[in-house]
């Protein structure tokens, strides 16, 4: 296929896209299979460089075995805001050995940041966006600078402002690869189960979405799977992803992946 090439040529240190492009790697990829896409998109270096941001909760392991099947270098990139679940860091560290993961990037909060704006660690209790912005998205930010597009877990089924996702999105100027956008519960325990992936301890405790231990709560059968994410405040998002907005596609058919 005459498109196995990098969507644009590395003109600097930061290639920038727009959402033409991401318009092009949905048509391109429509229909296509999830393993079929990620190898083409890798091993013919589509994207340039590229990371996984992964924050190792209830279904990481998914897409960290599809991408490790291909090149388990691909960085790793995780945000360890120091408030997460013990069983997150266990979980990490198991699918680190098990996927044989090679570059793990442990992304923490700026030091002087930290201690100006959160000295007492409880800035989660009074201003969760706050308290994401200085542990997740100005941590995130910065490391990304590197990367020309990153590979993200998010899935259409698991709230209200995702289900519009598609595969290919832009954030920022960088592409944001989203392989699991179409899969639905039920394929990701078939996935898991047929390659013996071990689930996070926390899924089976009533924790379908994991994110840190303070703003995160169990979740009863039958409510959306975000719903235990910053419970009692109007917020669905940390910040790294925003709310989905379809793509102008130029009239094309929907769904886009």
């Amino acid at each position: 296929m005459g498109e196995h090439v990098r969507i644009k040529d590395r003109i600097d240190a930061a290639p920038r896209y727009t959402e033409a492009d991401a318009v092009r790697l949905n048509n391109m990829f429509r229909g296509r299979d999830t393993v079929e896409m990620l190898t083409l998109l890798l091993r013919e270096n589509m994207l340039g460089d590229v990371a996984v941001v992964s924050s190792f909760g209830a279904e990481s392991a998914v897409l960290l075995h599809l991408i490790a099947g291909i090149d388990p270098n691909v960085p790793v990139l995780f945000l360890e805001t120091g408030k997460h679940f013990p069983e997150t860091i266990t979980y990490r560290e198991e699918l680190r050995e098990l996927l044989g993961l090679t570059d793990l990037r442990n992304l923490t909060p700026h030091p002087v940041l930290l201690a100006k704006r959160d000295e007492t660690g409880l800035r989660w209790s009074y201003d969760p966006d706050g308290c994401c912005e200085i542990r997740k998205v100005l941590p995130l930010k910065a490391a990304l600078a590197g990367f020309d597009a990153q590979f993200t877990g998010r899935k259409a089924f698991q709230s209200s402002t995702r289900k519009a996702l598609p595969r290919f999105e832009i954030e920022d100027g960088r592409l944001k690869v989203n392989p699991l956008a179409d899969w639905d519960k039920a394929r990701l325990e078939a996935y898991m189960a047929e390659h013996d992936l071990p689930a996070h301890p926390l899924v089976e405790q009533g924790y379908p979405s994991i994110g840190c231990s303070p703003c995160t709560s169990r979740v009863a059968p039958g409510e959306d799977p975000r719903s235990g994410r910053w419970k009692g405040w109007d917020k669905v998002e940390c910040g790294i992803h925003t709310e989905v907005t379809p793509l102008d596609d130029g009239g094309a058919n929907d769904p886009i992946f």
